[in-house]
């Protein structure tokens, strides 16, 4: 079976695992867009040792081709852990970030989120570039 048959999708305003993409609709060629990523925008997700977001990748396919770009990874390491037990530790990360790019034409983004309970979870947004 395909990595596919096991990546869920939802609305994300119903599911907290869903990576959300806020990004513009449309785009001049070569400008810097911030693009946020967050996994639990609507609703909260958990961030505990036991149940976390460990990664959000975010990818640009080109409009009329197949090839996914990795444009970024952002990484959740701590998720208060500590000596003294799981929970108690000073830090945890939250599942959000914000990535940079430019892009010379139209296409696709893609962003996955790994929960280490619930898998692997998939959302996507056009972009318009213009000129």
């Amino acid at each position: 079976m395909a990595i596919t048959n096991y990546v869920k999708t939802a609305e994300f305003a119903t599911e907290k695992h869903v990576p959300v993409i806020t990004a513009p609709d449309t785009v001049k060629a070569g400008e810097r867009v911030v693009i946020e990523l967050e996994v639990g925008k609507e609703i909260a997700h958990p961030n505990t040792v036991e149940h976390h977001i460990s990664w959000i990748k975010l990818y640009y396919v080109e409009e009329g081709t197949q090839l996914p770009y990795e444009v970024a990874r952002l990484e959740f390491n701590v998720h208060g852990e500590a000596p003294t037990g799981a929970n108690e530790g000073p830090v945890h990360a939250e599942a959000a970030g914000v990535v940079t790019a430019s892009f010379k034409k139209s296409g696709r983004l893609i962003a996955t989120s790994y929960c280490n309970i619930h898998g692997l979870w998939e959302s996507e947004k056009n972009i318009v570039v213009e000129g």
